[in-house]
């Protein structure tokens, strides 16, 4: 066996490990019944964003706002080791080449009203094999900031972007194991 090819089972074999640890170390956090994880999930990992919601300025019905194009966040492990990014889709990709794409099903209001809210977002597609694969189901909870500036944005600056600053935590659930 070839010195890269040892090494690329060791990675695969610390991403395994790393798996099964984050999914028995994260339990589903205490939200509302409308953006509970589906009967049946489980957690599978837990991560920490930090980043921006990135808006830009849009005129409908003659009145001009503050409309998301995406996020721009990097993903954090419990240690605050870099593994991954969300962003445009909305998108979740790490470092281990899973990337899943949800549809955001169900919204609360932040208990932080000077914040996003929090959601439930259905996956609708999967790429890659890693700790995403399975994921059917995220939620977005412990947001703190990503709100826009009250009021319209100014209309001679049409399609002008506005990085707010945010951070959420993101729990991935997958069906539990029969």
């Amino acid at each position: 066996m070839t010195a890269r090819r040892l090494m690329v089972q060791a990675g695969q074999l610390a991403v395994a490990i790393g798996c099964a640890t984050l999914a028995q170390a994260a339990s589903a956090p205490e939200v509302p019944d409308a953006i509970k994880a589906p009967s049946g999930e489980t957690v599978v990992l837990e991560l920490h964003a930090k980043g921006s919601q990135i808006y830009t300025c849009t005129t409908a019905d003659g009145k001009s706002q503050w409309t998301l194009k995406a996020p721009d966040a990097e993903l954090r492990d419990g240690k605050g080791a870099v593994i991954g990014h969300h962003a445009a889709g909305p998108s979740w990709k790490l470092k281990d080449g899973s990337e899943v794409t949800g549809k955001a099903a169900a919204k609360v209001a932040s208990p932080d009203k000077d914040s996003i809210p929090w959601l439930l977002v259905s996956v609708v597609s999967h790429d890659g094999k890693g700790m995403l694969e399975h994921v059917t189901s995220i939620q977005r909870v412990n947001t703190h900031g990503g709100q826009p500036p009250a009021g319209e944005c100014d209309p001679a600056k049409q399609t002008s972007e506005l990085k707010v600053p945010y951070s959420a935590d993101y729990y991935f659930f997958a069906p539990a194991a029969s």
